[in-house]
């Protein structure tokens, strides 16, 4: 296959509205990105990370010695968990106001640069809050320049214009997102040495995310040409490397290609946008913030195809062929298809169901409530190829319990 003659060690441009750098030992483009910001008299910069694993992964030596070299002033928000929450936007744009940062780097997976979008937006408007920004009680218009320093392979947030934060005040349970043209990074970095340390459970679950990010995006009405190809892409190397990866963390050449394909499934969702397995994923993660976003699509997702597969048999047929092989594209494969896909998860370690992560039948009608309740919700679930019905919704709960 082509990929073996692919230099890995090399740093290629990958130019959409974002240029990303793809390659081992990406993360020292830090030092050509934070020379620019200094001629472009960006001096101060607010930094949003998790807690620790943006200096495990080596991401933060870097990126330190970049700023400070250019003589760049920053503040370092690392309080950011995974599905994060508004209050946590609101403290590090409070930060960043302070500076008077002129810029944001997100350093780390989803959670983080999600984080790092909503404060670049956020610091340009002190008279809201971040559940404002989330609620739609207004619409941004500007943001500071994001850099965008990727170190899991599923979210594909480095390359497109979404983010996602939950608004848990007041006793809500939502989990909206957003998308805003100036929401791009100016410049990812996609180093998959920064992931070798990603473990197990991640390395899947991010996969996972990544996977979900195409089917949806290949089968919604508003789908193109472009993402179905990036779709079938996506999942040949996902079939291909996760279990690489799976078996030996270290392998850069697996990590490459998993976080080549997260990224292009960025492009493809930014393009095909996304339907039911994130819509009513949403709401489990908002519930229980310490689920892992993917694992929460990764229950999902047999019984998403199930019920999709008769509207759009041709596409997924040939989109899943790397890890459900034999469907003819034909809607009466529909439950051939949903157990393909559960084997395939089940191959790859995750086997969960609703039920095993602490949902309940009687929880069902909350789920639903919330998915038709969560602002921007009902976008993505305008976009799905079957009406998108409550009595729909609660059958793809119920046969994920």
């Amino acid at each position: 296959m082509w990929e073996k003659n692919m230099p890995i060690n090399e740093v290629r441009e990958i130019r959409g509205k974002t240029t990303i750098f793809l390659g081992a030992g990406a993360i020292k483009k830090i030092f050509d990105i934070a020379k620019e910001l200094k001629e472009k008299d960006i001096d101060k910069v607010a930094i949003v990370t998790g807690k620790s694993s943006y200096i495990k992964c080596g991401a933060w030596e870097h990126v330190e010695k970049a700023l400070k070299e250019n003589d760049i002033e920053f503040v370092l928000y690392n309080k950011v968990t995974p599905n994060p929450m508004s209050t946590q936007v609101d403290e590090a744009t409070k930060m960043a106001r302070e500076l008077g940062a002129k810029a944001v780097i997100g350093i780390g997976g989803g959670s983080p640069i999600d984080t790092a979008k909503s404060v670049a937006i956020m610091t340009l408007y002190p008279d809201y809050t971040t559940a404002d920004l989330y609620e739609y009680r207004f619409i941004a218009k500007k943001s500071l320049p994001v850099i965008a320093i990727n170190t899991t392979h599923g979210t594909g947030t480095e390359a497109d214009r979404f983010a996602v934060v939950s608004v848990l005040e007041g006793g809500k349970e939502y989990k909206p997102a957003i998308a805003y043209d100036f929401s791009y990074p100016m410049y990812s970095i996609d180093d998959p040495q920064l992931m070798l340390s990603l473990p197990k459970f991640q390395t899947a679950y991010t996969a996972i995310d990544a996977i979900n990010h195409v089917v949806e995006a290949c089968t919604t009405n508003v789908t193109t040409p472009y993402s179905v190809m990036l779709a079938k892409e996506t999942v040949r190397l996902m079939a291909k490397y996760l279990p690489v990866a799976l078996e030996n963390g270290k392998d850069l050449e697996a990590r490459y290609y998993l976080t080549y394909a997260s990224t292009i499934a960025g492009i493809c969702f930014d393009n095909g946008m996304l339907h039911l397995t994130h819509a009513l994923e949403h709401p489990l993660s908002a519930i229980k913030p310490d689920l892992a976003h993917g694992l929460g699509l990764a229950i999902l997702l047999p019984s998403v195809i199930r019920n999709i597969y008769p509207a759009k048999p041709e596409i997924l047929a040939d989109v899943l062929s790397p890890i459900v092989p034999g469907l003819k594209g034909k809607g009466e494969e529909a439950e051939e298809a949903a157990k393909g896909v559960r084997d395939w998860l089940k191959s790859v370690g995750v086997s969960e169901t609703l039920s095993d992560i602490g949902f309940k039948e009687e929880d069902i009608d909350r789920l639903v409530e919330l998915t038709f309740e969560t602002p921007s919700l009902d976008l993505l679930l305008n976009c799905s190829p079957v009406p998108a019905t409550k009595e729909l919704v609660e059958k793809i709960y119920r046969e994920s319990l």
